[in-house]
């Protein structure tokens, strides 16, 4: 009888982010495939005779394939197996967890979704920047500030997206953060705030504020992972971020 699966967030990357449900699946686990992002805190509640396994990427560095890891996952299933494919954030925002989930029940087995915190919100809270503000911000958009190499047609349009909304973040833009900036500079003032969170939620987070017109001046310190975070609601940073281990 073949296993179950379950695609599991582990938020975005403060151990204490998880949820009980996740906890819950990871504690029952034969098998857990996990990613680069997730606390190895997170590891320490698996059973000790749990399978763990690393199928973490980065960039240009993969110890799996994507298809690698759905075969494997598959694999371990049909073995009976309860497995948990355990991934930064939620699984199902910029995550392929709706990808492996699809796969496998293609292939006829179980798999079910357990939610997770994303580093989209987080990040930005733990920096005290809100996303929305009564008075400043009606409205945010999320956008990838790289899309799939596979992609057709590339959908993202920074600088419409960026001219319709108050609040604009963007995940995945480290590498191009130049060419985004000059890109938004096309649309929106000079003096717009800008704000970059860098390994959000851990205990090395950091987080760079500048205008627009002056971002230059902080680009050789935006490593991933970070979220951008763009609008007048950064401002609000110098009221709600309390400075402790967090920066």
């Amino acid at each position: 009888m073949a296993g179950k699966v379950y695609i599991v967030g582990a938020g975005p990357g403060d151990p204490e982010l998880i949820t009980l449900k996740a906890l819950n699946a990871i504690r029952k686990a034969d098998v857990i495939l996990y990613d680069r992002l997730v606390s190895s805190q997170l590891l320490k509640y698996a059973r000790d005779d749990c399978e763990l396994v690393y199928v973490g990427k980065a960039r240009g560095e993969h110890t799996y394939t994507q298809e690698e890891i759905n075969r494997l996952l598959l694999e371990k299933a049909l073995e009976g197996k309860v497995v948990v494919r355990l991934k930064g954030g939620d699984p199902y925002v910029y995550g392929r967890g709706e990808e492996e989930c699809m796969y496998l029940i293609s292939n006829g087995i179980d798999c079910e979704v357990i939610p997770g915190v994303s580093s989209i919100l987080a990040a930005p809270l733990y920096a005290g920047i809100p996303p929305t503000n009564r008075k400043l911000s009606s409205s945010f958009a999320v956008v990838t500030g790289q899309e799939a190499a596979e992609k057709k047609v590339l959908r993202v349009d920074i600088k419409a997206i960026a001219s319709s909304v108050d609040t604009l973040i963007i995940v995945m833009g480290a590498k191009r953060f130049k060419e985004i900036v000059h890109e938004l500079m096309d649309v929106l003032p000079p003096d717009t705030k800008i704000a970059v969170v860098v390994n959000g939620t851990m205990d090395n987070q950091y987080t760079l504020t500048s205008t627009l017109e002056r971002s230059m001046e902080i680009a050789d310190k935006v490593k991933p992972p970070a979220i951008i975070i763009v609008g007048e609601v950064v401002g609000l940073r110098r009221m709600l971020w309390v400075a402790d281990k967090k920066s």
